[in-house]
């Protein structure tokens, strides 16, 4: 059986679901828990929605690839694109204990992520950033 897919998106929101449905139908057939698909479909739909609305200079049509797969007690996701380089690893951590009238807006979603994921790495080579997401977990 397959252990990874790949998918190729363009940069347009709509697109995000397509990938979150992909991953979710390849995790169900390898059995992973759907706690854990839950946690992946926020990854993606987070991460995917900044790329596409704050990472693009220009209003022309990109592609973002997507690799997603399973190794031997973990998963791995990771996002190739050319947008404007940008460590969401190196995000300064928002402050979750202020009121929400002295909250700053954004960055909620990335520490969401940071949290919820066991590894986040990035990357910027020759135009392109890579993103790569790991999650340990059991499945069959």
């Amino acid at each position: 059986m397959k252990t990874a897919i790949e998918i190729t998106i363009k940069n347009r929101i709509p697109e995000i679901e397509h990938v979150c449905d992909a991953v979710a139908e390849f995790s169900r057939k390898h059995n992973v828990a759907d706690k854990i698909i839950f946690t992946l479909h926020l990854a993606i739909d987070e991460i995917l929605t900044n790329i596409i609305s704050y990472g693009y200079s220009d209003p022309n049509e990109h592609i973002i690839n997507i690799c997603y797969s399973l190794q031997k007690d973990y998963l791995q996701l990771k996002i190739i694109d050319d947008s404007n380089p940008y460590d969401p690893a190196a995000a300064p951590e928002p402050d979750v204990e202020a009121s929400l009238e002295d909250r700053k807006i954004g960055g909620l979603g990335i520490y969401l992520i940071k949290n919820m994921m066991d590894d986040i790495k990035y990357s910027s080579e020759s135009g392109k950033n890579t993103l790569v997401l790991t999650k340990k977990c059991d499945y069959t």
